[in-house]
């Protein structure tokens, strides 16, 4: 467990990407495994990503799990989850797969390694009443 205490504490990942349409910062899954990489080597640890892709009440999502191991931790693991939209404008089918396993990785990785995401536009509530809508 020291590892990943201490991999939690090193890691930092800013919010360098922009999303202009929504006028925000954000943080992409390849923006974390860049920054996670040398902390992993360091510690002489690993992390494996694996999706499934399931579905509840007709709506497919996929659910990636992260697990971590170090030299002196047994293996554990956190999941997230995220819509998968095949009908998505601009998108191909196997591009909205793509991006909502991206998605969920990135939210796997946050919750392991405590990544902040108090500032991410999703985190907001998005409804229409707060938009005037």
């Amino acid at each position: 467990m020291k590892e990943l205490i201490a991999i939690q504490q090193e890691l930092n990942v800013p919010k360098n990407q922009k999303n202009k349409f929504g006028n925000y910062n954000y943080r992409s899954c390849e923006d974390i495994l860049v920054a996670l990489k040398p902390l992993l080597d360091k510690y002489k640890s690993s992390i494996l990503i694996t999706d499934d892709v399931k579905e509840v009440a007709g709506i497919p999502y996929v659910e990636a799990t992260a697990v971590f191991k170090g030299q002196d931790t047994e293996a554990l693991s956190v999941r997230a989850q995220a819509g998968i939209n095949p009908n998505q404008k601009g998108m191909s089918i196997s591009q909205s797969f793509g991006a909502s396993s991206s998605y969920a990785r990135k939210y796997a990785l946050a919750g392991m390694f405590l990544l902040d995401d108090n500032k991410d536009s999703d985190t907001q509530d998005n409804s229409k009443e707060n938009f005037g809508l």
